[in-house]
């Protein structure tokens, strides 16, 4: 049973815990195993705590055989990426994690810890042991290559940014899932890199908070118009479970959605006949950011949305153009009082701007999602850089790219759906030029059943069973 496990989904691991076909001490070890042998290679984990995840399998499996109430993620090993709010685990340092360990556990951390979930570590992300503040428009003066994560299909390449070590766990199959979090892209991005469900999902349906931030710990969240956390899987319904663990409202947290969402899963398998898609290339703007291998890309995943339309929905190309989100964005977080270090803060005028230009784009977005069900799109038009282009991009080469920097080029086809809160979840759908490529799939604000309601029957209609060298 152990080898079983490796590329079983979590609920299906959790219906073997349940019926006592599979211990969650077994579960642990099994994927302990996994991570000593292959994160060498991966560089996935900045802090594993084998010893603690052991003492919470064997509690996991004494309530099991006593017959406790147990919840749906009982015996489910994850990871954290490193800069979230972890009890006892240490954070990032640069970003603001805290080097200490944390005190508290993030909302939704503690959720998924009473869910039954065990937190094995934390999951690298990109910047670790890096250093802020490079030149040549970089944004990063160096990065550390011995910890940063490597693509699984090919550990030359990186796994995207940020929620890098999250995603390449579960691509090599180190653990079922874990958490990574999206401020611009994070989540989505390394999941269309590495071959996995990533979800950015609605702006406060998971509260949030900056629990270990020493002078204010409940004030604000840790980015007020952008980030939020979520799980990185290789299974829908395990991204529709984990999603619907960690949402929902907590009073704590003043600026959360203050409603209960409906349920993910009940609907997941009914599949899309009758729904409309609408498909852009590039939003009318993200061609300025373009690569030799964008136009492959593009193609590729139009290919691969139009797929739906042989289960019964319709997929038809829209020509609305959105305005390009990058030179504003920073601008709006300003007003929630979190200005960029060394940045002034703007006039009056220029934050109305910034606040009319986001309004406008909600505004096109929000039509566009009233005569259709749902919006698809690339969740990036490039594949994954080699190490030593990635490494350029952020630190010397910056300048070289569109808007001075390499950051509104990466998260060219994902940004604005932070700025507008908008759910997203990227799905893979391919390959080009060997490496994954993902189908990003966009509903209206509070609608995640029906983001995983189409992303449950893509994958369903033309799963992914390839597995990367690195597994």
């Amino acid at each position: 049973m152990s080898d079983e496990l490796t590329w079983m989904p979590a609920w299906r691991i959790r219906e073997l815990i349940g019926t006592g076909d599979v211990s969650p001490v077994e579960v642990v070890d099994h994927f302990l195993g996994r991570i000593e042998d292959l994160d060498p290679k991966v560089h996935a984990f900045s802090h594993l705590d084998a010893a603690g995840a052991r003492v919470q399998a064997k509690q996991a499996e004494d309530a099991a055989r006593r017959g406790d109430e147990v919840g749906p993620l009982h015996g489910i090993p994850t990871a954290v990426k490193e800069h979230i709010a972890v009890r006892g685990m240490p954070g990032m340092s640069f970003l603001g994690g805290g080097a200490e360990s944390g005190r508290r556990d993030h909302f939704g951390i503690a959720r998924l810890r009473d869910a039954g979930a065990i937190v094995v570590g934390m999951n690298t992300m990109m910047g670790s042991g890096g250093q802020l503040g490079g030149g040549g428009g970089g944004l990063f003066r160096s990065f550390n290559w011995d910890v940063e994560a490597r693509n699984p299909w090919d550990t030359s390449k990186v796994p995207g940014w940020s929620s890098s070590g999250g995603a390449a766990s579960v691509a090599a199959a180190l653990l079922p899932f874990t958490i990574g979090s999206d401020g611009g892209g994070s989540t989505r991005l390394p999941a269309a890199y590495s071959g996995v469900v990533g979800i950015h999902p609605t702006g406060g349906l998971i509260p949030d908070t900056d629990y270990e931030a020493p002078t204010a710990p409940l004030s604000m969240p840790s980015a007020p118009l952008a980030t939020t956390i979520g799980p990185l899987t290789r299974d829908v319904r395990d991204c529709a479970i984990v999603t619907q663990v960690m949402g929902g409202p907590d009073g704590r947290d003043a600026l959360c959605l203050p409603f209960d969402p409906p349920s993910f899963t009940d609907h997941l398998d009914d599949g899309v006949e009758g729904w409309r898609f609408a498909w852009t290339d590039d939003f009318g703007f993200a061609s300025v950011y373009a690569s030799d291998d964008s136009p492959r890309v593009i193609a590729h995943i139009r290919e691969a949305a139009a797929g739906l339309a042989s289960l019964g929905a319709t997929v038809e190309p829209t020509a609305q153009v959105w305005e390009d989100p990058s030179p504003r964005m920073h601008l709006t977080g300003m007003a929630y009082g979190r200005p960029m270090p060394g940045v002034e803060p703007p006039s009056a005028e220029v934050l109305q701007d910034a606040f009319e230009a986001r309004g406008r784009n909600d505004a096109i977005t929000r039509e566009l999602l009233h005569t259709n069900t749902l919006l698809l799109a690339p969740t990036s038009q490039r594949v994954a850089r080699s190490v030593e282009e990635w490494n350029a991009g952020w630190t010397t080469d910056g300048d070289k790219f569109h808007g001075g920097n390499f950051a509104p080029t990466y998260t060219a086809d994902t940004f604005i759906f932070n700025w507008l809160k908008y759910p997203a979840i990227s799905v893979p759908c391919g390959f080009v030029d060997g490496l994954p490529v993902g189908l990003q799939i966009i509903g209206l604000p509070g609608r995640e059943d029906l983001v995983f309601r189409a992303a449950q029957a893509f994958l369903r209609a033309f799963p992914r069973d390839e597995r990367p060298s690195v597994s």
